[in-house]
């Protein structure tokens, strides 16, 4: 075994995103492309000498390599050990709970999440600090400086790892442990859920459930989990062999990617109860029977009943929501007396709010939700959450939610994706749209008048950070909202998302169809921003 260095140049294009730098497989294929990206991150950590990472993916092409060259570098820079999953598989809450678990200094996460896998699909590396949570930005805006300058990196030529046998080995100095992908993740699961009552509603035989983890790194789990532990019967998990390509599919748990389990839940004898989750398991879509339940309207459900799950039973300190989140949760949380902060999308944000005890439960309109128990969105723990309020309540999922609505009123939401669209025109559209946000405010638009019009600003409560230009608001006098954003999760052109809300408290009204009560504020959006004047589209390719 040798240790070389190796000299190199660099690439102009690695600033990590909201979840780490994300680009095609053969973006990350070119000639020290991998290797420069992981040196920066080694280079921009103080104190990592002698410390234990964690290392998995979700199992998408390009994961067992990419952990292989990870392993030599991690070798040649002095770290002392290494965590890695069996067959290079860990979701992202896994990683989040086995460092902190076994705290260790940090992780590194080989996915791009909810994008399409396979040898032209995408690819990602994402570094998670020792809170178990996504890098800050100081942290992510470090190593994006130093793959700026990098000249050199350091690896240790030596044959690969066995990835497929738990146990310990030596590469160099540094030991490499693979471990068990599910076992300290169920164990923290056992921790906050009442297992035996979930268990009773799942095998007591008045109760159907499907769990479609479409072909990506939850597949295990789910088993382990819901047939194994809980005793559903066999193939209540579907589509729950990890494969490199996502078996052709899109990861993304929504009523369009997720179509096979969103036919089995709205078809003849439907089960009571279906989920989905994403490429790497953080995100969750929950369904009833014939019956969607939205992200945000799930954030604000959890927080009314947490005091049902034993993890949560003596209450909650706060809850948080990004800003393009319905608000929903910000009724509940008042009822409750309880702090609701509104951040800027990405996790990391919440991850503060966490470790100051401000917040307990957490949420993204994105099919994400969580908790203090990690710092990650995690979508089995969603699953298990809404499981639990299930089998205590003995009532459906429509009827949890409708009986919601009746409390505290309906928040018609939904959010148009118009994906791959070309980012000079996206970028021109935010542009004209911020320019008029001063005049815009006191205006009548349509059935509306603007009570304010920003770009979102955030100031971190904790440590005062401020991260500005989140979003563009326009927020009306009668509750309604409609925000505009780029998405950074893609790789190709740009995402346009626009999210839409109305709050409507005549519970006559809450059965209304949602593009329907949506329906003027969806067109006054189209005329403000121009939307099908930029973008060339006249409908999103997307709808949630």
């Amino acid at each position: 075994m040798n240790l070389r260095t190796v000299s190199t140049t660099p690439f102009k294009d690695q600033k990590p995103g909201t979840s780490g730098l994300r680009k095609s497989v053969p973006a990350f294929q070119k000639l020290h492309y991998l290797e420069n990206f992981i040196q920066s991150i080694f280079d921009s950590l103080e104190g990592i000498t002698g410390q234990t990472l964690v290392v998995g993916g979700d199992g998408r092409y390009y994961n067992r390599e990419a952990i292989q060259v990870i392993l030599k570098m991690a070798a040649a820079n002095g770290i002392g050990k290494v965590l890695v999953g069996l067959g290079g598989i860990l979701s992202t809450p896994a990683v989040s709970c086995i460092i902190r678990k076994y705290q260790t200094f940090g992780g590194i996460i080989l996915s791009a999440s909810h994008n399409p896998g396979g040898p032209q699909g995408d690819f990602g590396v994402k570094y998670n600090i020792s809170n178990g949570g996504p890098a800050p930005e100081k942290v992510t805006e470090a190593i994006f400086a130093r793959t700026q300058e990098i000249t050199e990196y350091k690896i240790l030529e030596a044959a690969d790892i066995n990835l497929d046998r738990v146990g310990s080995f030596k590469l160099g100095t540094m030991e490499v442990e693979v471990i068990d992908s599910v076992v300290p993740y169920l164990e923290l699961m056992e921790s906050l859920f009442d297992f035996e009552k979930i268990r009773q509603l799942v095998t007591g035989g008045n109760f159907g459930m499907c769990i479609d983890s479409l072909h990506a790194v939850t597949g295990p789990y789910a088993r382990a989990i819901f047939e194994q532990r809980l005793g559903a019967a066999e193939g209540t998990v579907q589509n729950g062999v990890p494969l490199e390509d996502f078996g052709g599919g899109h990861p993304d748990p929504n009523l369009v990617y997720a179509e096979e389990l969103v036919k089995v839940l709205f078809g003849e004898d439907a089960p009571d109860f279906g989920a989905a989750s994403d490429g790497d398991g953080d995100r969750n879509m929950i369904l009833g029977r014939r019956f969607f339940v939205t992200p945000s309207d799930s954030l604000a459900i959890l927080t009314a009943n947490a005091h049902l799950v034993p993890g949560y039973q003596n209450g909650l300190t706060g809850v948080a929501r990004s800003m393009p989140t319905s608000e929903a949760v910000d009724r509940v949380a008042a009822k409750l007396g309880i702090d609701c902060y509104e951040t800027p999308t990405g996790w990391k944000f919440f991850g503060n709010l966490l470790d100051a005890n401000k917040a307990t439960l957490c949420g993204e309109e994105s099919f994400g939700t969580g908790s203090n128990h990690i710092r990650e969105k995690d979508g089995l723990w969603a699953v298990l959450f809404w499981l639990n309020i299930l089998a205590v309540t003995g009532k459906s999922v429509e009827e949890i939610v409708t009986e919601h609505w009746a409390t505290y009123g309906r928040n018609f939401y939904s959010r148009h994706d118009y994906e791959e669209v070309a980012s000079e025109p996206a970028q021109q559209l935010m542009t004209e749209l911020e320019a008029k946000l001063p005049s815009l405010v006191g205006q009548t638009l349509g059935h509306y008048q603007v009570k304010y019009a920003d770009n979102f600003s955030y100031t971190d409560p904790v440590d005062g950070s401020v991260s500005q230009k989140q979003g563009i608001r326009l927020g009306f006098t009668d509750g309604s909202r409609m925000v505009f954003r780029l998405s950074g999760t893609g790789t190709k052109g740009a995402t346009l998302r626009v999210y839409l809300e109305s709050y409507e408290p005549d519970v006559s009204q809450h059965q209304r169809d949602t593009q329907e009560a949506l329906g003027d504020l969806i067109q006054l959006a189209n005329e403000v921003a121009k939307i099908q004047e930029f973008t060339g589209r006249d409908k999103p390719t997307v709808i949630t």
